[in-house]
C-alpha cells in the first residue's frame, strides 16, 4: 500500500486523538487498578479540583502522531463542554466540540466527521464535576522526574482505549496527554504557553457546517 500523503496522516491522527474510545474492541477482562497509598490519593484529589478549576485554557500544541509526525496549532477550552483545536497552516483541519459532540472538519478533503463528545477520551476534560471514579478507572498513577502520569480508561470498556493525563508537580499543572486506541495506536499531545482563565468568545466554538 502506498504511504498516505501527510495532510491525510495528520487528518487520521487528530480524528484518532478523539475518537479512540468510540471503536468497537474486543471484550477485555476488567481493567486493573493500581494500589494508591494515601499520599497518592491525596494527589488525584488535588489533580481532580484543579482540573475542576479550569474555566478558560488558550495554548500552543504539539501533537506527534503513531507515525511521528508533527503538527502544532492552538487549543481553547471553555469548561464544561466547549473545546477548539486549530491545526496551524498549511493544515486545514479544526475540531470543535459544543452542543455534546465533536465536530471534525478537513478543509483539505473535503470532510466532516460528526461524534458525540462523551464517546471521546478527552470528553473528560470538559466534564462538569470531574471525578476519577464511577464510569472511569484510574489504571496507572506515577510519580517521577518532577512529572505526575495518570492514566485513565472507561470503567465498563477499558479495552476501548487509554487516556494518559501528565502534569507538573510544581506548581501542579497539566503539561500534556496521550491517548492510546483500542489497537495500541499512540497520540501525544505538549501544551506550551498556557494562560488560564482567558477571555473566550462563543464563535470559537461554532461548529463547522457538515457537508
Amino acid at each position: 500500500m502506498p504511504a498516505l500523503p501527510p495532510p491525510v496522516r495528520t487528518a487520521l491522527c487528530a480524528l484518532s486523538l478523539l475518537v479512540a474510545g468510540s471503536v468497537v474492541a474486543p471484550v477485555v477482562p476488567r481493567a486493573a487498578t493500581p494500589t494508591l497509598t494515601a499520599p497518592d490519593q491525596q494527589t488525584l484529589s488535588r489533580i481532580e479540583a484543579t482540573l475542576n478549576a479550569i474555566t478558560t485554557l488558550k495554548a500552543r500544541f504539539q501533537q506527534i502522531a503513531p507515525d511521528n509526525a508533527r503538527t502544532t496549532g492552538t487549543a481553547w477550552l471553555d469548561r464544561p463542554g466547549r473545546m477548539r483545536f486549530a491545526y496551524d497552516k498549511p493544515s486545514q483541519l479544526l475540531l470543535v466540540a459544543n452542543d455534546g459532540k465533536v465536530v471534525f472538519h478537513d478543509g483539505e478533503l473535503g470532510q466532516t466527521t460528526t461524534i458525540p463528545l462523551e464517546r471521546t477520551p478527552l470528553g473528560l476534560l470538559l466534564r462538569p464535576g470531574l471525578r476519577f471514579s464511577g464510569d472511569v478507572a484510574v489504571t496507572g498513577f506515577d510519580r517521577s522526574d518532577g512529572l505526575i502520569r495518570v492514566t485513565l480508561v472507561r470503567a465498563a470498556s477499558p479495552g476501548d482505549g487509554s487516556l494518559t493525563l501528565v502534569f507538573n508537580q510544581q506548581p501542579l499543572a497539566l503539561r500534556s496527554w496521550s491517548v492510546i486506541d483500542a489497537q495500541g495506536r499512540e497520540t501525544h499531545v505538549d501544551l506550551f504557553d498556557v494562560h488560564l482563565g482567558v477571555p473566550v468568545t462563543a464563535d470559537l466554538f461554532v461548529p463547522p457546517a457538515e457537508d
